[in-house]
């Protein structure tokens, strides 16, 4: 009995010391994650939390003028009114609208068309593509601007070189007309981001094992099938990335129709929401309306996020 006792007594002291290594690796593991962790969690909230919090501040005020408006104004609590202006404002209502638009066209039409090029430098029926990856990923090293600038010096009648081009054939189109100056503004992002997106989707087919793709060609599946059926299905985590951040950049649209706004009447201060946005804060010295906008744009892009994230979970489990 008392040898029984004497072993029940000696093994907490040994459970403690078997314990203490795995209670220096967690330790250890906390340690760097916190180091790692630090820098990114700091420029998380000096970029995003703090002017997230300031936007939000901000749209809860507004300018007060008393009398018939002259001298400086007071700065006064207005809770949401400007939010409500923003809802109400139809010029506001209506770049959404553009905006869905410019989604529709655009988002597909970049990641079909950066799919379809990565598939067919994956299946090495281009030669040189080391210099066709270079050709395809230069446009995106060009400024936004100037891309703009470019593409707006070739859509403006009197000075493009294309314009003159299909005028000797007796085609007449315009650039900047009611109908063409969204896919206009379409092109250039396409031109811009095409061969970006091409790369993160080529470097997911490289990662893909070689296995797979012989045993389906194997099987007798042909390119296109293997393409479709093997290949695009393996790198879906990297197609809904692409879908992501393309309707992210697309809710942000600003630089190109901005400089067409000098160009062509088509293109108004208020064209979308950030260019709302620009004119309520820059034109109008409505700081309050401006954050107010900014916040609903911001809460738009992430709920749209979150559906699309939750979306591919969905259909990944199905699968």
């Amino acid at each position: 009995m008392s040898t029984v006792t004497s072993s029940r007594r000696t093994a907490p002291p040994q459970a403690a010391a078997a314990d203490s290594p795995r209670r220096t690796g967690r330790r250890q593991q906390r340690i760097a994650a916190t180091v790692l962790l630090t820098p990114f969690t700091a420029l998380l909230v000096a970029v995003f939390l703090v002017p997230v919090g300031y936007a939000i501040y901000l749209s809860l005020f507004g300018e007060d003028h008393s009398g018939l408006g002259f001298g400086g104004g007071t700065t006064v609590f207005t809770g949401l009114r400007s939010y409500l202006a923003v809802l109400q404002d139809p010029s506001f209502l209506s770049g959404f609208g553009t905006i869905a638009l410019y989604c529709v066209i655009f988002v597909p039409t970049v990641v079909i068309s950066a799919l379809a090029l990565a598939l067919l430098l994956d299946s090495g029926l281009i030669r040189l593509r080391r210099t066709s990856q270079m050709l395809l990923y230069l446009p995106h090293a060009v400024p936004g601007i100037i891309a703009a600038v470019i593409w707006l010096y070739l859509y403006t009648p009197g000075l493009s070189p294309v314009i003159k081009l299909f005028a000797q054939a007796d085609i007449t189109i315009d650039f900047l007309g009611l109908h063409t100056v969204l896919p206009s503004i379409v092109n250039i992002a396409l031109w811009s981001g095409l061969g970006y997106n091409m790369i993160i989707f080529y470097a997911a087919l490289q990662a893909l094992p070689r296995e797979v793709i012989e045993a389906a060609t194997i099987d007798g599946a042909g390119g296109i099938r293997t393409a479709l059926q093997v290949k695009v299905p393996i790198i879906r985590g990297s197609v809904v990335m692409v879908c992501m951040f393309s309707l992210i950049g697309a809710l942000q649209l600003f630089t190109e129709p901005m400089l067409m706004n000098q160009a062509t009447p088509m293109v108004n201060s208020r064209f979308t929401p950030n260019m709302y946005i620009y004119d309520a804060a820059f034109r109008r010295n409505n700081y309050g309306l401006a954050s107010a906008a900014s916040v609903i744009l911001l809460i738009v892009t992430c709920v749209l996020s979150y559906a699309v994230t939750r979306w591919s979970g969905r259909r990944e489990r199905r699968a």
